[in-house]
């Protein structure tokens, strides 16, 4: 196992603490060095009061100076889901960016109490293995470059085996058997991958925590209000936007909608593979999307489409407080101006479904034209259009059939 330099005098150290095992290493490790750890637990979602006390606890037992928990549900939502929800942004067309939306603000709530503590370093759990210690690192470089980033597990070489000797050396003993599964928990979503996953294979239907399948051949209804792109009311009562979706993870997981499973493209150069459960993120999308679709044009859809990907890039890549993501919010806010009204979705045999909108922007006008029944235009003036709309290729038809008794 590779060592800290041990030359550095007593200084605060704000640690990123989830209370697993790498995190917990890294308290008595990093007070060796001659650190005063504060530790810092952000909550997501998804956090029972009982998992939080247990955190606190941990944190006092293994020597940290200070804990602070930090309730960051709805700036989270406000400040990063809001964004997925507008953008109808899904990660390669598949993954809701669960992980990746959530590595944002954990930092930014680690610089407000280093600010506050007076502390210039700050350390995470992350090893040299995945896409997290690069977000990381990237959001500290915007929004703290002055602040040292110190990585335990990066640095000791990241086998837990030695980690678990070193606590159990220490006197903190490791409790509890070894997961099969690694989760994430959070208001976005639940995120599982190792053993049989990392294999390729289907894992156990009870790892699922919020996507059941007791209730999926009940059907029920919901209805979803937005105000320029935002969820704003569930069932006509008006709630904060995490409220809706923290609440929809439960009820429309317990209807079986809302799992999926995931292969795609790490900023470190390999594929990666997970199985996810996002209800509530899902379903919103869903209907965000059903009420975009009434009220935009097929310019600001079709626009709309390549800004959400470069959206969801930025998101991914850890990028999201680049200054070009400015810009790309300048074009959805424009964009969403008119997304206000309300959807009815369905859930049904674990399917989510669309089945009426009611806007006061819909660009669907009765007194025009209702879609294959009723119409204001005349047949001489519909023959005029078609004439002239497939004009080009008509003409590109006769040119590539003379081309062919030419040179035939």
């Amino acid at each position: 196992m590779k060592k800290i330099s041990n030359n550095k005098s007593s200084k605060k150290l704000i640690l990123a603490f989830s209370g697993g095992l790498d995190t917990s290493f890294c308290v008595p490790y990093l007070i060796d060095k001659g650190f005063d750890v504060i530790t810092v637990t952000i909550d997501s979602g998804g956090m029972s009061s009982k998992e939080k006390s247990i955190i606190a606890h941990k944190s006092k037992q293994l020597g940290a100076l200070k804990h602070y928990l930090i309730d960051s549900k709805k700036y989270y939502f406000d400040s990063i889901l809001s964004w997925i929800i507008k953008t109808n942004g899904l990660y390669e067309n598949s993954y809701p960016n669960i992980v990746s939306s959530q590595r944002y603000h954990i930092v930014e709530k680690c610089i407000e109490v280093a600010i506050k503590e007076k502390a210039g370093f700050i350390a995470h759990g992350n090893s040299g293995m995945g896409n997290d210690q690069i977000r990381f690192n990237t959001t500290m470089s915007i929004l703290a470059p002055k602040m040292t980033i110190v990585e335990p597990i990066k640095d000791t070489g990241g086998n837990r085996d030695e980690e678990k000797k070193y606590l159990e050396k220490k006197g903190f003993p490791v409790y509890g058997i070894h997961k099969k599964y690694t989760t994430n928990v959070s208001l976005a979503g639940i995120t599982y991958s190792g053993s049989k996953i990392d294999q390729n294979l289907e894992p156990e239907e009870n790892i699922f925590q919020w996507v059941k399948n007791n209730k999926v051949n009940q059907f029920t209804y919901y209805d979803i209000e937005f105000i320029k792109g935002v969820p704003n009311k569930l069932n006509g009562k008006k709630l904060q936007g995490w409220k809706i979706l923290d609440q929809l993870n439960k009820k429309i997981g317990e209807l079986g909608f809302g799992k999926g499973y995931y292969t795609g493209d790490c900023m470190i150069g390999i594929k990666g593979h997970l199985v996810f459960e996002a209800p509530g993120l899902l379903f919103l999308i869903k209907a965000h999307h059903a009420l975009e679709q009434y009220v935009l044009t097929k310019s600001q859809i079709y626009f709309g489409e390549s800004v959400s990907k470069e959206m969801t890039e930025m998101i991914y890549n850890g990028k999201f407080l680049d200054p070009f993501v400015n810009d790309l919010k300048a074009f959805i806010t424009s964009q969403q101006n008119n997304v206000t009204g309300t959807v009815k979705m369905k859930v049904e045999v674990g399917n989510a479904l669309p089945v009426s909108v009611n806007t006061p922007y819909s660009l669907i006008n009765q007194d025009i034209a209702v879609y294959a029944q009723s119409k204001s235009w005349t047949k001489e003036e519909v023959n005029g259009f078609i004439k002239l709309y497939s004009l080009q290729s008509k003409i590109a038809s006769l040119t590539n059939k003379k081309e062919v008794v030419k040179y035939g």
